[in-house]
This record gives structure tokens, C-alpha cells and sequence, in this order.
């Protein structure tokens, strides 16, 4: 599913029209996206939390030319399933 198909799903769902359900996918993407980057995490109860994860710099290796190259830290969004979700999948 992409987003356009997930707007006009959320839109029936919801009854709502499809820019109506555009713009509220648009905004909770925007809200996680902010609260992540202020260092926050966003739970869902059922549905999932998404987080923050560091990765630690490491040393890895060019695969063409076998040398070593340094990759620096960074910090990634996670998802973690909650357990409804979980459930609902299975």
C-alpha cells in the first residue's frame, strides 16, 4: 500500500474527504518526525512506539578495496510493534 492509497482508505474509513485524510496523515507524520528529532519518543498504546536509536561509530570496510573506513555515529527512527499490531498480523 502507498500513501495515496492509504489516504483514500483512512478517507472511507474515516468518512472524511481525501484531502481532509491528506492533510492528517500529513500532520502526524510531521508531529513524529518533530518529536523524534527533539529527542522524544511517540507511543501508541496497541499500535507502537517510535524512538530514537544511536549507532556508535565503528570501523568498516570498503568491500571494492578491502580498506578500512571510519563511519561516524548517527541516530536513527526505530519502530517497535505493539502488541495488537502483532497480533493483528498473525
Amino acid at each position: 500500500m502507498n500513501k495515496s492509497e492509504l489516504i483514500e482508505k483512512m478517507a472511507d474509513a474515516a468518512d472524511i474527504s481525501k484531502s481532509a485524510a491528506a492533510r492528517a496523515l500529513d500532520a502526524f507524520t510531521d508531529e513524529v518526525a518533530i518529536a523524534l528529532k527533539n529527542g522524544d519518543t511517540v507511543s501508541l498504546i496497541g499500535f507502537g512506539t517510535f524512538a530514537v536509536k544511536e549507532r556508535a561509530a565503528r570501523t568498516g570496510r570498503n568491500p571494492q578495496t578491502g580498506a578500512t573506513i571510519e563511519i561516524k555515529a548517527s541516530k536513527n527512527p526505530s519502530f517497535k510493534a505493539g502488541k495488537a499490531l502483532k497480533d493483528a498480523v498473525q
